[in-house]
């Protein structure tokens, strides 16, 4: 009786191992200050084929948005599903434990559920690049393993060119070509760190984050990508007559037009900007080579997002930090198990606080916390152009200590965003990107529009009050 019993044991013990090995893993890429300048969402000249190719084997999502254009309110939201009014994250000092000492994050609830979860790079906020090589912000509670990766670049800062010297490095036009190889970049290294962990925990259910630090300022990487990007094809931003003085003056993150930098400044800094974008899609490319490599590929949810947006001489603005489209919009890739239509887009509008709710649906997880913000999108992912009635919203906060703050709130569904700045007081926007995709009208005191920006305020505040 007792050896049966211990068979029974044994087998069952076999069984939840064989239940635990199909639990899908997930591949969590992140980038910093990234746009949707990818060739899978049309750039003419921005080289990505290890993206691209994420994308053919998932579904890319064409209007997704973040909740607030800044590193670390934008990720503590994702990370907590939540948002900024919620975590009340709106700089780069606060943590959202502060406010929400019990809150339990995606990857905690990845723990939650036998998941291993691991770090390596950005995931939570870092100072970029001046807290590269250490914790950061990040939520300790988050992870299982934590790896902060150093690399040559932190020492290539002394001898880079800087466009705008009054400005810190982490917010500054600035750029070098390194001569250093791909491996000893931190971004490399990030690469390197993160396929030690899917090897070491190829048997077992992961949840891994890979938070890469480029294309964020100063814009260094190694030669051969700015090779990639002759300066005589780079165009700069086209300034708009008139435009600078019908813009409202909240609207803009920074007065001081394209920070003063001439056009051949502007030009250098989108070659940068480009390369340092191709220097971190090669990094993914080696994630899902690794992938390929140990058989995980089939079992694993890989998603690629970036964190915010980022303007490159647009509305005479540079970086983050605005609500404008390029600024609160970003990519969003999902590829993998659950994810049945392969290579497809999806143009519903969807936020970067879905994807808490959306992988604690494909995999399964128990105990995900009843006040996400966020909503699965798992119908997307089978039918990428299903019913879906969920607009984004976006936040930026204006103003200082001193004078006092004030926020801006966007409302973004498939045609239009409108936007409120100080509840109003301070100017109301309203773009129809049906007629006017680059922003150069705004339609909010046009009669023709005057309904719709009816519509679009009374969905702000219905969103807002939820």
């Amino acid at each position: 009786m007792k050896k049966v019993i211990y068979l029974l044991l044994v087998l069952l013990l076999f069984s939840v191992a064989v239940i635990a090995q199909r639990k899908p893993n997930v591949l969590f890429i992140s980038s910093d200050d990234l746009n949707n300048d990818l060739g899978c969402y049309g750039h003419p000249l921005v080289k990505s084929p290890n993206i691209d190719r994420l994308a053919k084997r998932g579904v890319k999502f064409d209007r997704a948005y973040n909740q607030f254009p800044l590193c670390s309110p934008s990720r503590s939201s994702m990370m907590t599903g939540l948002r900024p009014d919620t975590t009340k994250v709106y700089d780069l000092q606060k943590h959202f434990r502060e406010t929400l000492p019990d809150v339990v994050t995606m990857a905690q609830l990845f723990q939650k559920n036998g998941y291993v979860a691991a770090r390596v790079g950005k995931i939570y906020h870092y100072g970029n690049p001046g807290q590269i090589g250490t914790d950061g912000l990040d939520d300790a509670p988050s992870w299982d393993v934590r790896v902060n990766p150093r690399g040559v670049d932190k020492d290539e800062e002394k001898v880079l060119t800087n466009l705008t010297p009054k400005r810190g490095l982490g917010a500054s036009l600035s750029f070098y070509a390194s001569p250093a190889p791909d491996e000893e970049h931190t971004d490399g290294k990030v690469a390197l760190e993160t396929i030690k962990l899917l090897e070491q925990n190829k048997d077992k259910p992961f949840f891994i984050a890979a938070g890469f630090y480029r294309p964020h300022c100063p814009y260094i990487a190694p030669k051969k990508y700015f090779d990639l990007y002759p300066l005589e094809k780079i165009k700069a931003a086209e300034d708009v007559p008139g435009e600078r003085e019908r813009l409202l003056p909240a609207a803009l993150q920074s007065q001081d037009w394209h920070f003063g930098v001439d056009e051949l400044g502007q030009r250098q800094s989108i070659q940068a900007y480009y390369a340092s974008i191709s220097f971190m899609d090669a990094q993914v490319g080696k994630l899902l080579d690794a992938l390929d490599r140990l058989g995980l590929t089939e079992n694993t949810i890989v998603v690629f997002w970036s964190d915010h947006g980022y303007l490159l001489g647009q509305h005479g603005q540079w970086m983050k930090q605005s609500l404008f489209e390029g600024s609160a919009r970003t990519p969003m890739i999902f590829a993998g198990p659950g994810v049945t239509a392969k290579g497809k887009a999806s143009g519903r509008t969807v936020e970067a606080l879905d994807f808490y709710p959306t992988l604690a649906d494909l995999c399964g997880l128990r105990g995900a916390p009843t006040n996400l913000a966020g909503k699965s999108l798992r119908p997307l992912l089978t039918s990428p152009n299903a019913k879906w009635d969920k607009p984004a919203i976006t936040q930026q906060r204006r103003g200082n200590a001193q004078n006092g703050f004030f926020m801006g709130y966007s409302v973004r569904n498939e045609r239009y965003r409108y936007t409120e700045w100080d509840e109003g007081r301070k100017g109301v926007e309203l773009y129809d990107y049906q007629v006017d995709p680059n922003e150069l009208k705004n339609f909010a005191n046009d009669p023709k529009y005057m309904k719709i920006v009816a519509q679009m305020k009374a969905l702000l505040l219905a969103e807002r009050a939820k």
